[in-house]
């Protein structure tokens, strides 16, 4: 459990961290092209907050929640007694509820119902495709220890 907390700490802390150098990053590209008042983030989440400052803390709040679910989820993998795909089908749920609450969230999505199906496009998209490679990876290390159990027992 210890290890579990250590990992969403540190995953929350890096991605808090990465959230806040691309606002920034965002932010000062958006004033340097002439764009006033330009913030990186919905008007209509800042409009939640009695500040854009607050808006802004939560925001990168958010993306902390977002890299800690991912980092705390990856236990189920150490779960021997559950197999590959139903452990994978764990981490997906669990990991997009969180991804898609916050974006929505962030986003305002359930003001623009094109971009909230574009997006949960994307989330599907992105998962099939981690999926697949995982399910490849583990395939070609599967057949590595299959091959060294038969030289070693010839």
């Amino acid at each position: 459990m210890k290890e579990i907390l250590r990992r969403g700490f540190v995953s929350f802390a890096i991605s808090a961290f990465l959230g806040l150098l691309v606002n920034l990053l965002i932010d000062a590209i958006g004033n340097v092209a002439g764009v006033d008042h330009f913030i990186s983030m919905s008007p209509d989440f800042v409009s939640l907050f009695p500040t854009s400052a607050v808006a802004a803390y939560i925001n990168v709040l958010l993306y902390g929640v977002i890299g800690a679910s991912f980092a705390m989820m990856t236990f189920i993998f150490d779960c021997d007694r559950i197999g590959f795909v139903i452990q994978s089908v764990i981490y997906f749920a669990v990991t997009s509820m969180v991804c898609i609450a916050v974006t929505i969230l962030l986003w305002q999505l359930h003001h623009y119902p094109k971009a909230l199906a574009g997006t949960l496009s994307g989330y599907s998209v992105t998962y099939l495709i981690i999926g697949v490679i995982q399910y490849k990876s583990l395939k070609a290390d599967i057949q590595a220890v299959n091959e060294s159990l038969e030289t070693a027992g010839k």
